[in-house]
């Protein structure tokens, strides 16, 4: 079964502080646990991809918009402080095991070198309806 892990930060609400904020090493020792977390999914099968994201004030939306040129809306978005900051794909086992998986890469270390436990989303992903008499994927 393939989940995707979303790692997701609000400004409201978070105790975590921007990693504008943390020391070189601390950036450092964050990417390090999510280098090794990844090459550790990668040798049991289980990644399919992972990705972190470009800060929020980068982001985009766009909506067509009957014809005419679509509406593009800049960041930041006035509307929401919440943002998306990386993924995960992974197909494992079941809804336990990628509920332990979100748990470990919730424990990256922030500043101090103490375990953030971000909130990691789990979302199972669709697939397309197979034609009568295939195995689902």
């Amino acid at each position: 079964m393939k989940y995707m892990l979303l790692m997701q930060f609000s400004e409201t609400t978070t105790d975590i502080p921007p990693i504008s904020t943390w020391s070189a090493d601390e950036v450092q020792a964050h990417i390090a646990f999510m280098k090794a977390a990844d090459k550790k999914l990668a040798e049991s099968g289980e990644l399919v991809e992972a990705q972190g994201l470009a800060a929020p004030d980068t982001a985009k939306i766009v909506r067509a918009d009957d014809g005419g040129p679509p509406r593009i809306t800049e960041a930041p978005f006035p509307d929401t402080r919440e943002f998306l900051a990386g993924y995960w794909i992974v197909d494992c086992a079941g809804p336990d095991r990628a509920i332990e998986i979100a748990a470990f890469l919730s424990t990256a270390p922030g500043p101090g070198g103490a375990p953030l436990n971000m909130p990691i989303e789990v979302r199972q992903t669709m697939s397309a309806p197979t034609p009568q008499g295939d195995a689902p994927r």
